[in-house]
């Protein structure tokens, strides 16, 4: 155990980071593991991979992922601010090439190859966009002669435009619904509130109307007979043979049915082998997570810290809802991942890098002047113009 009169950067690290918050990351960490157990195999062996490959990866990626966590944990918020801002441009960029020189996998070109290794950019976009997001709001908060109001409304054309040629509409719409929420925790007035979500019934409209896979995913949840409902169907199986507590672990069905058992359909798996219980639980989990980070920004008094840990807490939250979400047929299918649930390379290092952004930020900090130092007549939570 460290004492506190240690003065090392550990030592430091050690006595101000949230440890709450680490303790339910590493929980859902260790979920992962024991849910891809079942999860994991039999999709292995239908593809002529070893029975244990997906989870001896994941245990191999888990390394990495904990270093990054902990390596971007000690950033300063000046440098969270840089890091965030190269992490964007390049993979913004790297968006870009993927959707035009990218293999293409189910019907879209969302990963770039570097050899055998596989890499989804819009991953690694996600993180970063929130935190350079919030900081054009912060500043256009702290600074009159900062357009940041306008730096925020270009920025979120400039990262989904790429997705949405890649196709990729679920990115799309998470980043979208983040973004919408920055800007109400910046100071938006309720007219714009109304304004977003009529643009964004609009935007749900024009995608339905020329994508025809989200015209086919929403047809089908709305009617299940009028296409190809095998998974749908199998994830509602999964549930209601599991019922309260499960068929126990290694004996489920749907996993052997469910091409994506071990990625996008693990809760469903979860749910037939241990039970509604356990998901109840797990998705607790999840929401513990989330109420600690909206907690934490609230005692915080730098609107880019605050603006930033919402963000990122709402990416995290979001993200888990709408993979439960789909799982349960609450929602159309979508390619979206359970954070460090579901198997996945990019998935990990990306959610890596997310955390590792909260945990930075969610640090005890000494209580700066920064409050004192803003231009007369500002206030930390508004963003002027929209107020009124």
């Amino acid at each position: 155990m460290m004492s506190r009169a240690e003065r090392s950067p550990l030592a430091d690290w050690w006595w101000t980071v949230d440890r709450g918050l680490l303790a339910g990351l590493g929980c859902l960490m260790v979920a992962g593991l024991v849910f891809l157990m079942g999860g994991g195999p039999p999709v292995a062996e239908r593809i002529g991979l070893p029975t244990f490959y997906f989870l001896n990866r994941q245990a191999m990626y888990l390394a990495p992922t904990i270093l990054l966590i902990i390596a971007v944990s000690f950033l300063s918020v000046r440098h969270i601010r840089r890091f965030a801002l190269v992490t964007w441009l390049l993979g913004v960029v790297l968006c870009i090439l993927a959707g035009k020189f990218g293999p293409e996998i189910k019907g879209a070109h969302r990963w770039i190859q570097f050899g055998s290794f596989g890499l989804q950019p819009s991953e690694f976009v996600k993180p970063a966009f929130v935190v350079v997001t919030a900081w054009a709001f912060s500043e256009g908060a702290n600074r009159r002669d900062m357009p940041g109001v306008t730096l925020a409304l270009l920025l979120l054309p400039a990262t989904i435009v790429p997705l949405i040629l890649q196709p990729d509409f679920g990115q799309t719409m998470l980043i979208t619904m983040v973004w919408c929420t920055l800007f109400f925790v910046a100071g938006l007035h309720w007219f714009w509130v109304a304004g977003l979500g009529f643009a964004g019934m609009i935007g749900v409209f024009t995608a339905y109307t020329f994508l025809h896979h989200v015209r086919e995913r929403i047809n089908r949840f709305m009617d299940p007979e009028s296409g190809d409902s095998f998974q749908e169907v199998w994830s509602r199986e999964s549930f209601n043979s599991g019922g309260w507590f499960g068929t126990g672990p290694g004996e489920g069905v749907a996993k052997r049915h469910l091409p994506d058992a071990h990625t996008d359909f693990i809760f469903s798996v979860t749910g037939e082998e241990f039970g509604v219980l356990v998901c109840l639980g797990l998705v607790a989990l999840f929401a513990y997570i989330v109420i600690r980070g909206l907690k934490l920004a609230r005692r915080t008094d730098d609107t880019f810290t605050r603006l930033a840990i919402t963000g990122l807490t709402t990416l995290f939250g979001l993200q888990a809802c709408i993979n439960m979400a789909v799982n349960t047929q609450l929602m159309p299918a979508k390619g979206m991942t359970l954070p460090f649930v579901s198997y996945g390379g990019s998935s990990l290092i990306s959610l890596a890098l997310g955390m590792g952004f909260l945990v930075a930020l969610t640090r005890k900090r000494p209580r700066t002047t920064a409050i004192n130092q803003r231009p007369p007549g500002t206030t930390p939570s508004a963003v002027p113009g929209l107020m009124q």
